[in-house]
């Protein structure tokens, strides 16, 4: 297994070890999309403080750490050996997941008929992404773009896709920045639609009343961070009542991202 690791002064990005480092993303990833985003705990998630599905086991886990954290301890903060985990992402690879029953976005959108198009690629499933709130800052985001550079290029990966959250379960509270995202819809090669039973129109405001800097604004820093690589997005939304969250599919070619954008990271597949 390749080594990934960075680091960024006290920050250190790397790959979690172990059930009990799996253990403390899930309380993590708690505390943040239920305790402060409002999702829906399921079975016995709210007892136990952790998120839980299936695909952890089977996935690999980005960790970002705060070493030297000692005065986080009191504050209810998530330890690692090296450090507070203010950090992590969940990363599952097409052979693994083809192993295990299938990818976790297939359940919202239809990705099948696109891999089964691209024989040649190899898909990477990028989910989870967790920040501690205090910690959403430029050089936790950019080391764990340098984890997932990384580890594309270790595994010699084609395609990364993932589903992305705007908060609420409302769409006419997003109709600006739906309508903006409708109009990166991928070209046909590359096209994906959500679900039957579950997709949610996204062309809801006429394309000439759009203002695209204000659309910019109200995306989440997630979102704007693939457009600027060149993402495409998938034709319809999915409101996830769990997570408390519209998704929309990010669908992102390696060999779609500009090049300038591999000078600070390196490319992942050179």
């Amino acid at each position: 297994m390749p080594d990934i690791r960075a680091e960024k002064g006290d920050l250190l990005l790397r790959q979690a070890r172990g059930s009990d480092e799996i253990a403390a993303c899930q309380r993590l990833r708690y505390r943040v999309f239920y305790e402060e985003l409002g999702a829906e705990p399921l079975g016995d998630m709210a007892q136990r403080r952790m998120d839980i599905d299936r695909f952890d086991d089977i996935c690999d886990h980005l960790v970002v750490v705060r070493r030297d954290a000692a005065e986080e301890n009191g504050n209810d903060s998530v330890r690692l050996s090296d450090g507070s985990l203010i950090g992590t992402y969940r990363l599952l690879r097409q052979e693994v997941a083809e192993a295990h029953g299938g990818f976790y976005t297939q359940a919202e959108f239809d990705i099948a008929p696109l891999i089964a198009s691209h024989p040649n690629h190899r898909f990477l499933e990028l989910g989870r992404s967790c920040v501690l709130k205090t910690h959403r800052t430029r050089p936790v985001v950019e080391l764990l773009w340098q984890g997932i550079w990384d580890y594309v290029r270790a595994h010699d990966l084609h395609v990364m896709l993932g589903c992305a959250s705007l908060e609420g379960t409302d769409p006419r509270q997003h109709e600006l920045a739906l309508s903006f995202l409708a109009g990166a819809s991928a070209p046909p090669e590359w096209s994906v639609r959500a679900q039957p039973g579950h997709r949610v129109e996204m062309r809801r405001l006429p394309p000439e009343v759009i203002d695209h800097r204000q659309a910019l604004k109200h995306l989440p820093p997630l979102i704007k961070g693939y457009l600027r690589l060149g993402c495409y997005i998938g034709e319809g939304a999915v409101i996830d009542r769990q997570f408390n969250t519209i998704d929309v599919l990010i669908i992102l070619p390696i060999s779609a991202i500009n090049a300038r954008y591999f000078e600070h990271f390196g490319a992942p597949n050179g």
